[in-house]
């Protein structure tokens, strides 16, 4: 592209997944998730309820508790650590900032959905979490580590997850589930 005379490189936009996703091997996709707006929000001191409250008002949800999330799909505020939540979807309400501290997290994740049968062997050997039902039900979310990397996992459907690294691992993120995935689909009868 040219302005004046001056050749302006053209950039574009690239997801942290970029041409890697989607996935499937057998009855288990790997996909790359669009979560919207990503940002952190931490409560000022003793500002917990009151921030919880104007999420709830603003956006629908209340703050959620350790290890939960609360939301649904495109509006959906995670439990991000100690005193720490992460909504994501929606833009924050700007009264949310007389409670909290507001990042913008945005451009930092890489975000992708694991789903279908046979999706918790292949984070079995991924993450040390138990992922039983009963311990991990839907809507339940941990600060981990999947294959040696920070993450965050949180189980959005029966057999459908969400896992979040930092952007600059999303090729590592995509290469050690794939082949864990790969192993899994090995060992399933035609």
């Amino acid at each position: 592209m040219r302005w004046g005379n001056v050749c302006v490189a053209e950039l574009i936009t690239n997801t942290p997944c970029g041409t890697l996703l989607p996935i499937q091997m057998g009855q288990i996709t790997l996909s790359e998730l669009d979560p919207g707006h990503m940002t952190s929000l931490c409560a000022y001191n003793g500002r917990d309820t009151a921030l919880s409250n104007a999420l709830k008002e603003a956006h629908g949800m209340a703050a959620p508790g350790p290890g939960k999330t609360t939301g649904k799909a495109g509006a959906r505020a995670v439990w991000f650590g100690q005193g720490t939540i992460l909504l994501m979807g929606p833009a924050p309400a700007s009264d949310l900032r007389e409670h909290a501290a507001l990042t913008d997290q945005s451009d930092a994740w890489a975000v992708v959905n694991l789903e279908g049968e046979g999706v918790v062997d292949v984070l079995a050997r991924l993450t040390p979490l138990d992922l039983r039902t009963a311990q991990f039900r839907r809507g339940r979310t941990a600060r981990t580590e999947v294959a040696h990397m920070a993450a965050s996992v949180t189980r959005i459907g029966n057999n459908r997850y969400q896992i979040m690294v930092f952007r600059s691992f999303a090729r590592s993120l995509v290469h050690e589930i794939s082949v864990a995935m790969e192993s899994i689909a090995a060992r399933s009868p035609r």
